[in-house]
């Protein structure tokens, strides 16, 4: 990232990794016309290989651990939840058995996310 400021008397310019603090108070200080900031080294992730790769590897299954563990719930809570088994969250967790529409409906609006994520 580059950071460049020209006001008279004053050009400077800063590249590396810049807290956006110092671009906010620099903008304060100078005014944004002349607080100029390239952030052509910026890449967007979902087009580089490693986010395509793990995406290719997304399953409902993973999904359904991933919004559990993110909002802090056991297998068991899950379970007691939808009025199934640990084992059978466990099952689909695993993807060994397959995420129901009814069910995928359910984990949608617990989790607040589209059913799409689980089906």
């Amino acid at each position: 990232m580059l950071v460049a400021v020209r006001k008279p008397p004053i050009d400077f310019s800063i590249t590396g990794i810049i807290p956006e603090k110092l671009i906010s108070g620099l903008r304060k200080e100078y005014g944004d016309e002349n607080v100029r900031v390239d952030r052509d080294d910026m890449v967007n992730a979902m087009e580089m290989d490693w986010f395509k790769e793990l995406e290719s590897e997304d399953t409902p299954g993973k999904n359904l651990r991933f919004y559990r563990k993110l909002v802090g719930m056991t297998q068991t809570e899950l379970a007691k939840k939808l009025g199934t088994s640990k084992q059978f969250i466990s099952d689909m967790e695993n993807d060994r058995k397959p995420i129901s529409r009814k069910t995928a409906k359910e984990l949608a609006a617990l989790f607040d996310v589209s059913v799409a994520r689980f089906i």
